[in-house]
């Protein structure tokens, strides 16, 4: 039965508190209601009471209580998914307030893989602050092993700078696509393959490898083997970037480099993109992403707009290695 604005008047709107259902994801958090008066600085009874309100004004059981504490029914999980919107949403608005109230000050919060966060997003913030020195950057590193987008879901980022297939789509999501970011098969400069030019795949089949954990990116490098009826011999695979690039510059192994990260990172670490003469590789381009029903602060569409504007000066017309590369 379809309920009239004074059902729910009556029913919900003047019962539910937003500070029982803050109190009701404390108590899920912490799963115990002693805990959570202690964390929260209430007393036992006035935590008991206000799930109790909110159970009373909804009509369904939101705690199995047990003798270790107390667990969420799926009631409290439905009621808590759609809570943290309203959360997420007030916070919005107090963080747009500040910001009316001050321009130059705010939070922004990022999701993104560890690659970019070692050259492109470094840049980004870096020239931000400069116009906004008081705004606060907040960055995680993205899950790549799914297309998930986890962070954006929860609502615990802003936004997301990841590499993401062309034909991908969700019901949740924009994706815009903000540059094409070409891997490049990269050496120490101390390698012999460094000072080498036009070399073969073939020649590079023996080689010691190192993979970053990067299915996309295995993917792309196992099919330029595979259709030349050749084995990748991988001998490292590492998700952290310092670890590949101390191991490349000792000139003993042989990895593929995005070139967001090697154009930053090249002279660092004396590091070369070879001179392949049979080697394309493009994997999907970056993109930024953010909720489709979620409005950005005034602040994050700033730093968005800011992105825009560096993707232009990405790629390879705009970005120089060391060798030629493909």
């Amino acid at each position: 039965m379809t309920r009239t604005p004074a059902d729910w008047m009556n029913r919900i709107g003047r019962r539910l508190k937003l500070r029982d259902i803050y109190i009701l994801s404390a108590v899920v958090r912490w799963g115990s209601m002693a805990k959570t008066a202690s964390h929260l600085g209430m007393s036992q009874p006035a935590v008991s009471e206000a799930i109790a309100s909110l159970e009373g004004a909804l009509g369904v059981r939101l705690l199995d209580r047990h003798a270790q504490g107390v667990e969420s029914t799926i009631y409290a999980d439905a009621l808590l998914k759609r809570g943290q919107v309203i959360f997420d949403e007030l916070m919005q608005g107090v963080n747009d307030i500040e910001f009316l109230a001050n321009p130059e000050v705010g939070e922004i919060r990022i999701a993104c893989a560890e690659f970019l966060s070692a050259n492109f997003l470094p840049n980004a913030i870096g020239q931000f602050s400069q116009q906004y020195p008081h705004v606060v950057f907040s960055v995680v590193q993205q899950d790549t092993t799914t297309l998930e987008n986890r962070e954006l879901q929860e609502r615990t980022v802003d936004l997301v700078l990841a590499r993401t297939p062309r034909n991908f789509s969700d019901d949740d999501l924009n994706v815009e696509v903000l540059f094409e970011d070409p891997h490049y098969i990269v050496a120490g400069t101390s390698s012999p393959w460094a000072q080498r030019t036009n070399i073969a795949l073939k020649d590079l089949a023996d080689e010691p490898w190192i993979m970053p954990p990067s299915s996309i990116i295995e993917k792309f490098v196992k099919a330029e083997f595979e259709k030349r009826e050749l084995n990748l011999n991988v001998s490292v695979n590492a998700a952290s970037i310092l670890l590949r690039n101390q191991l490349l510059s000792t000139g003993r192994y042989i990895s593929v480099m995005p070139l967001s990260l090697l154009s930053g990172n090249s002279t660092q670490w004396s590091l070369k993109a070879l001179d392949m003469e049979d080697v394309h590789m493009t994997p999907p381009p970056i993109s930024l992403i953010t909720l489709k029903r979620r409005m950005l602060s005034p602040v994050v569409e700033r730093f968005v707009e800011h992105l825009r504007t560096l993707a232009k000066t990405m790629g390879p017309e705009t970005n120089s290695v060391d060798g030629r590369g493909h």
